[in-house]
């Protein structure tokens, strides 16, 4: 077999040849994988809704809204029996340690926090992502914003801080009252 000689044009091509099937391998797997990845990101804000709401009968995914004074706030209302029952409100902070965290906050009708679920966040493992976990999540449940301080302890506020996860903590209080300061300002759950 002959051998092709080193010169800057062969190398030019074979970098652009190597380079447009990647391309093309990337764009492929992306058209194969995106309505999965869609799916799952659906699938995991419907898990979220059903853990920070009392028990409804609607579908919030489906009545869901925004409003153009909230940018990139998400309102899903749950009613029972054609009654309101309450309002999750997925919000984020851009404020985490690895990008930006989304959550989403439950109110019931009289603007207590029923529950707060992470629904997306780059934390570090073992670190940061403990704001996923149950154990400190469960300080926001039955919690009246107008009764707490809705800042880290670290900073005199009133929720626990992680340690190590100062950061991951401050964010998670962020997008929280980014929520209440919606809820509050929609005029609660119609």
């Amino acid at each position: 077999m002959a051998r092709i000689e080193s010169s800057f044009r062969n190398m030019v091509i074979a970098l652009t040849t190597v380079a447009l099937v990647s391309a093309l391998l990337l764009g492929f797997t992306h058209l194969q994988t995106a309505e999965r990845i869609a799916e799952n990101q659906a699938a995991r804000q419907r898990a979220a809704i059903e853990q920070v709401l009392p028990e409804f009968d609607n579908d919030p995914m489906e009545e869901a809204y925004e409003r153009e004074e909230f940018e990139r706030l998400r309102f899903h209302p749950a009613t029972l029996d054609g009654e309101p029952v309450g309002l999750a409100i997925r919000s984020y902070s851009g404020q985490g340690y690895g990008g930006d965290i989304e959550v989403m906050v439950g109110f019931t009708p009289d603007g207590t926090i029923s529950g707060v679920q992470v629904v997306q966040h780059s934390e570090t493992p073992g670190l940061g992502d403990a704001i996923a976990r149950d154990r400190f999540l469960q300080q926001f449940r039955e919690m009246d914003p107008a009764e707490v301080d809705l800042r880290a302890s670290a900073d005199g506020g009133d929720i626990d801080t992680i340690t190590a996860a100062t950061v991951s903590t401050r964010a998670v209080a962020d997008a929280v009252q980014r929520a209440v300061d919606a809820f509050e300002t929609a005029e609660g759950v119609e």
